[in-house]
């Protein structure tokens, strides 16, 4: 099975179960608990989202200065052995010797198509016929199918049981997270220093920088000296 995120209307896919106290059903969504990063960790990121956060973010380009020293920027998926640990580290399996260029070469095309999608205002994601069309084909290596399990209702899992299959849990999350809303809160920093991806946990959701105390404020002084030196 696969799916779509270019749907102009949030998915749809709810799984029905009968409550046996009281004889009526509800409709329940059932998600896979993955590791989360120190990183998910220490800025709240929903479990259900952890990996989809984590993986955007393996791509650092933030260049700015803090304190007189330039951040650096850095690349976790530097190569095949990179991406096979990144996925041991998260419970995602791909032995070093298993990840090929090839699936490397899959995985940063999906890396960067995810951050353009994150990277536009959420309205605009679903119109954004472009970074649609282009996540849309990123995402079409990793096939889904819909398994029934004991206890767990019915699921999402990967056709495929080597690396590719592993990086999977990304397209999961992306669909479970489509259906919950979620998706929605996470967002690129609006800085072009920072471009970090976060999850926004404000109550209205109108965050537009990863850390309003250093990149909201760097932004904001900048705009205000401009101000500053055009009405001289």
């Amino acid at each position: 099975m696969t799916f779509n995120l270019m749907s102009s209307t949030p998915l749809k896919l709810l799984y029905r179960c009968l409550l046996p106290s009281t004889g009526k059903s509800a409709l329940l969504v059932f998600q896979s608990r993955w590791p989360m990063s120190k990183e998910s960790r220490k800025f709240k990121v929903p479990d259900a989202l952890a990996n989809v956060y984590d993986f955007a973010n393996t791509l650092d380009v933030r260049h700015f200065t803090h304190f007189g020293v330039v951040h650096p920027q850095a690349d976790e998926l530097g190569g095949p052995k990179q991406l096979a640990d990144w996925m041991r580290e998260r419970g995602l399996g791909g032995e070093a010797g298993r990840v090929t260029p090839a699936m490397l070469e899959i995985a940063l095309r999906l890396r960067g198509a995810l951050r353009d999608y994150l990277q536009c205002e959420p309205a605009e994601r679903r119109r954004n016929k472009d970074v649609l069309a282009a996540l849309d084909h990123a995402l079409a290596p990793f096939p889904l199918r819909v398994e029934a399990r004991a206890g767990r209702g019915a699921i999402l899992s990967a056709v495929r049981e080597d690396a590719l299959g592993g990086l999977s849990t990304i397209a999961i999350e992306l669909h479970d997270a489509t259906l919950l809303g979620t998706l929605d809160r996470l967002k690129m920093c609006a800085s072009e220093e920072c471009r970090r991806v976060f999850f926004d946990r404000s109550k209205p959701a109108t965050r537009r920088w990863c850390m309003s105390t250093l990149c909201g404020n760097r932004v904001k002084t900048r705009a205000y000296r401009e101000r500053q030196r055009e009405g001289k």
